[in-house]
C-alpha cells in the first residue's frame, strides 16, 4: 500500500522545481530571536499552544494563488493547488525541493485524504470531484447534483470517517482569473455517499460557502458563508448520529473586518483559521471551541488555506497567496477532515 502511494506521488506529474523560487525565497525574513512576535497570544489560553523556540518559516514560494493543502504523512509531502496556474504541486519535508505533482490540473482547488489514503480533489474548471486511486487513475466521484444540474465550481472539500466526502460549491469562473460565471445552484454544501456516490444536499442555500471541517468528534460541521452580509461568518450545524445529514445552522463566528477562508481543527476542538483581507489582517487566526479568538499568526501574506502536517502532526502548513509557511505548535491536527 505505501509502495502505491508513493508511485502515486512521484509519478503523477513531471518533476519541476518552481522558476525563481530560490531567489524568492531569500527576501523573507524569519524571526532572528525566540519566541517568534508574528505568534500573537490573545488569550493565556493560547500560550500552551505555543512552542517558545518555534518560528514561521516560509518554505517554498513563487506560486500564484496556493490552496487546497493537504498532507501525506506516509511520504512526508505536502499536495496542494497552484490554482490560477492550473496546476498542482508537492513539497518534499525531507528534502525542501517542490515538484509539479499535475499540469494541467483542471483549476484544482480543495484537496483532502480519504480513509485508504487517496488523495480527492475539488476541480474548477470541470465543475466536479475527482479520486485519485493509488495508481495515478483518476475517477470521477461527482459532477452533477441531485437534480442532474452540473455544479457551479467544487471549492473545498474534507473526508469523514464513514468515508463520506463532503464539499461547498459556490460560485466562481473556471479559473479564477475569470468573470464570476452565472450559478446553475445557489450554493451549497453537498455529500456524497462512500458506498453508492449518491450526491445529497447538506445545505440547499447558503451564501457563497467556503471552507468547511468537521469537530474532532465529528459532532459538528463548520463552514465559512464567505459572501454573507455585511461581513463574512463561520456557521456551524449539527451533524446527525448517523453521519448523513447536518442541521441547525446558526453563526458561529462573525468575521468582522478579516476574511476567512479555510481552516482546520486541532485534537483540542480548535479552528485554525486562514485569515486576510489587508496587512493588518493577513496570516491565520485561532478560534476556541466558545467562539474565542484565542491567537493568531501575522504573515506578510493573505493566507487562504492551512493543514496540520510532519511527523507527529503537529506542524501547521500554511498556503498563503504565492507562498506557503510552516509553524510548529503544542498541538495535533485533528484526524477527521485532515
Amino acid at each position: 500500500m505505501q509502495q502505491s502511494r508513493r508511485t502515486l506521488l512521484t509519478t503523477a506529474g513531471a518533476v519541476m522545481a518552481v522558476a525563481g523560487s530560490r531567489a524568492a525565497l531569500a527576501d523573507w525574513a524569519p524571526a532572528d530571536r525566540f519566541p517568534d512576535k508574528a505568534v500573537e497570544v490573545l488569550d493565556p489560553s493560547f500560550e500552551r499552544y505555543r512552542l517558545a523556540l518555534s518560528a514561521v518559516e516560509r518554505i517554498a514560494t513563487g506560486l500564484r494563488w496556493a490552496e487546497g493543502p493537504t498532507w501525506f504523512g506516509d511520504t512526508r509531502q505536502l499536495i496542494f493547488s497552484d490554482v490560477s496556474n492550473n496546476r498542482m504541486m508537492r513539497w518534499d519535508e525531507e528534502t525542501g525541493q517542490l515538484y509539479t505533482f499535475r499540469k494541467p490540473s483542471n483549476f484544482s482547488n480543495g484537496n483532502t485524504r480519504d480513509r485508504q489514503g487517496r488523495l480527492v480533489t475539488c476541480e474548477h474548471m470541470t465543475q466536479r470531484v475527482t479520486r485519485t486511486e493509488h495508481d495515478g487513475t483518476i475517477t470521477v466521484m461527482a459532477d452533477r447534483g441531485p437534480e442532474g444540474k452540473p455544479f457551479n465550481s467544487p471549492n473545498d472539500i474534507v473526508c469523514k470517517s464513514d468515508g463520506s466526502i463532503w464539499f461547498t460549491d459556490p460560485a466562481f469562473g473556471p479559473n479564477m482569473l475569470e468573470a464570476m460565471q452565472p450559478p446553475t445552484t445557489p450554493g451549497r454544501v453537498y455529500r456524497i455517499d462512500p458506498e453508492t456516490k449518491k450526491v445529497t444536499i447538506i445545505d440547499g442555500d447558503i451564501r457563497g460557502p467556503n471552507g468547511l471541517c468537521f469537530s474532532p468528534d465529528e459532532s459538528k460541521l463548520y463552514v465559512i458563508e464567505a459572501r454573507a452580509t455585511p461581513n463574512r461568518l463561520i456557521v456551524v450545524y449539527d451533524v446527525a448520529p448517523n453521519g448523513t445529514s447536518a442541521t441547525n445552522r446558526r453563526v458561529f463566528y462573525d468575521c468582522g473586518n478579516g476574511a476567512a477562508d479555510g481552516f482546520r481543527a486541532d485534537v483540542d476542538g480548535n479552528l485554525w483559521c486562514g485569515w486576510g483581507m489587508g496587512e493588518a489582517e493577513d496570516g491565520v487566526i485561532v478560534l476556541s471551541p466558545q467562539a474565542k479568538m484565542i491567537g493568531r499568526i501575522r504573515l506578510p501574506e493573505r493566507c487562504p488555506n492551512l493543514v496540520f502536517g510532519g511527523e507527529k502532526r503537529n506542524r501547521l502548513l500554511m498556503c498563503a497567496s504565492k507562498s506557503i509557511y510552516a509553524l510548529y505548535v503544542n498541538t495535533q491536527g485533528a484526524v477527521v477532515g485532515a
